[in-house]
């Protein structure tokens, strides 16, 4: 496969946050979506419950390709499975931008900006985390207006949800600072085991 010593750097920004959350990750050029979209989970901190998609056109294409896991529900929708498209045949020049959502319901929407491509350093393991801001919201709070009046909550020790809020968010996370992010915390999974654990059967 061509591109063998090469990775692709990307910047993911998580829309409509001020201040913002992103993450910048480097992965090797091989990976299909599927892989990038792991790699976007474990840097972001998400915990992968949901359903996920990709939209980007094709170079010389007008057409936007839906990239994640088909869906008989979304059948109006084209939806190429992410483990058979490759980042290589999309992402060709710095500066391609593409859109990945993450959870159908909350509607988290990323930019993925490519910032371009990079010969592998020795000695060192890919994927790889080289920085980001803010830790990203909690799964299931609600989407943007939902997160907004959560930290509203764990802001204001007198509200009368914040112990609750704060006990919810011990069942997820580990003293959840959402102002917190480091990128030398990151652990990127195996795509391969993340699809078998999501797909297998017994």
């Amino acid at each position: 496969m061509k591109y063998q010593n090469i990775v692709y750097q990307f910047k993911i920004s998580l829309q409509e946050i001020s201040p913002p959350v992103w993450r910048r990750i480097q992965v090797p050029s091989r990976y299909s979506f599927w892989d990038l979209h792991v790699a976007i989970q474990d840097s972001m901190g998400w915990l992968d419950y949901h359903l996920h998609a990709f939209r980007i056109k094709k170079p010389h294409k007008s057409r936007v390709s839906h990239i994640g896991i088909p869906d008989d529900e979304f059948d109006d929708i084209q939806e190429l499975p992410g483990w058979t498209e490759y980042i290589a045949d999309y992402f060709q020049v710095p500066g391609k931008t593409a859109e990945y959502e993450y959870d159908f319901g909350d509607g988290w929407i990323h930019d993925i900006l490519f910032e371009g491509m990079l010969l592998k350093e020795k000695n060192v393991k890919y994927p790889l985390c080289l920085a980001g801001e803010r830790a990203c919201p909690p799964e299931d709070c609600g989407g943007v207006w939902g997160y907004a009046e959560l930290l509203e909550i764990l802001n204001d020790p007198s509200h009368e949800e914040h112990e609750s809020m704060k006990l919810w968010l011990s069942g997820l996370y580990v003293n959840y600072d959402p102002e917190h992010f480091d990128c030398r915390s990151v652990r990127f999974d195996a795509p391969g085991r993340r699809w078998n654990r999501a797909f297998q059967q017994g």
